[in-house]
């Protein structure tokens, strides 16, 4: 159970958290701001329902909007805000009740409203400013506090804990979706909410699936086996790959993979504060393409991590946006192979002013198994 002094502790972030908003609705010529992004939600409160919304205005004033499922913790959780119960789930008519006619400078955010409601909106308060805002709060989330990155590396720690228990439970005929279903017995046992996202296992030739789905096919000798799985905590995720090979390796899965484990390495290498995304996808890419491999290597070298398992800063080929020291991302290189298979090698860091901490802490040496 939350202590009083967690749960004051909490308030007190989540509203440095809405102040710093504040401060950036202000640069962006907003008067108000509606979140309905469930993680943003989360980020902002410490909300976590099914239905839920805030406005948060240059005023200083509150407004959550939600059901009577939810309305004694949203209560509990903002005792500053005005509670707004929507009738019929009709999120709209109850923001443009509150607001009545002093919607100037309402922005919302594209991505947590559907596009009718939008237009709704729009046409509810027609004399008035309604923006589509940028993404003000997932510019927050990118850099994350002390609290945040410890939840993100127990996350990191029941992952490499889970693989630890299951690689060696793997036996010939097993299927990719037992597998999948053990890591994530594996992963629960330990203390996860759940998983950050649905686990990619991937035996011999589908291993050259980057996103392969688990499936019935079985395992046999000398397959690789791909698998990238997370672990949440405290709404946290986080994200890893590891390949290995089920008996002994050919002499060509031992040189891709070290080719792999090489690029992978070289990104790893580069990350510090200050630097790109484009930058480190470079630093892993030049290595595969030396190789001959470039074609083969098929998806961006990483992304942010956090109340989301895919958020800024994106970590692509052309991408300028500087890195802050305290942002967790990924590092992810593969080669894939049709008919062959595929090798990824994925590790979760946190950005230093000086270099990196890794939290994922699992080996990275080819195991035959």
């Amino acid at each position: 159970m939350t202590s009083t002094a967690e749960q004051d502790q909490a308030q007190d972030r989540h509203g440095e958290r809405r102040l710093a908003l504040l401060n950036l609705l202000a640069e962006a010529d907003l008067a108000a701001l509606l979140v309905t992004r469930p993680a943003n939600l989360r980020y902002l409160t410490g909300f976590d329902g099914s239905y839920g919304a805030l406005l948060v205005r240059q005023d200083h004033s509150l407004y959550f909007f939600t059901d009577r499922r939810y309305d004694q913790a949203a209560s509990r959780l903002l005792p500053e805000a005005e509670i707004v119960l929507a009738p019929g789930g009709d999120l709209v008519g109850a923001v443009v009740g509150v607001l009545g006619v002093d919607g100037e400078g309402l922005g919302f955010e594209p991505a947590g409203l559907t596009w009718g409601d939008g237009q709704r909106l729009r046409q509810a308060l027609p004399d008035q400013a309604v923006l589509p805002a940028p993404p003000l709060v997932e510019e927050l989330r990118e850099v994350k506090d002390e609290g945040e990155l410890a939840a993100m590396a127990r996350a990191a720690q029941l992952g490499t804990d889970a693989l630890a228990e299951v690689l060696p439970t793997l036996r010939e005929g097993m299927t990719e979706r037992e597998l999948a279903f053990d890591l994530e017995l594996a992963i629960r046992r330990r203390g996860a909410e759940r998983l950050a996202f649905d686990s990619i296992v991937a035996f011999g030739e589908q291993a050259a699936e980057p996103h392969h789905h688990p499936g019935d096919r079985p395992l046999a000798r000398g397959d690789l086996v791909k698998l990238d799985f997370g672990a949440e905590v405290g709404g946290y995720c986080s994200d890893m790959t590891r390949t290995v090979v089920f008996g002994r390796a050919s002499g060509r899965q031992r040189e891709l993979y070290e080719l792999v484990r090489q690029a992978q390495a070289a990104g790893v290498a580069a990350l510090r504060a200050g630097v790109s995304g484009g930058e480190v996808d470079r630093a892993c890419r030049e290595v595969i393409t030396a190789a001959g491999y470039g074609d083969d290597f098929s998806h961006p070298v990483g992304h942010g991590v956090g109340l989301e398992i895919h958020e800024a800063p994106r970590m692509r080929a052309g991408a300028s946006g500087r890195i802050a020291a305290g942002t967790p991302v990924t590092v992810e290189p593969g080669v894939y192979l049709p008919g062959f298979g595929g090798i990824r090698i994925e590790d979760l860091a946190v950005v230093r002013e000086d270099g990196h901490d890794l939290l994922t802490t699992a080996p990275k040496d080819l195991l035959e198994l």
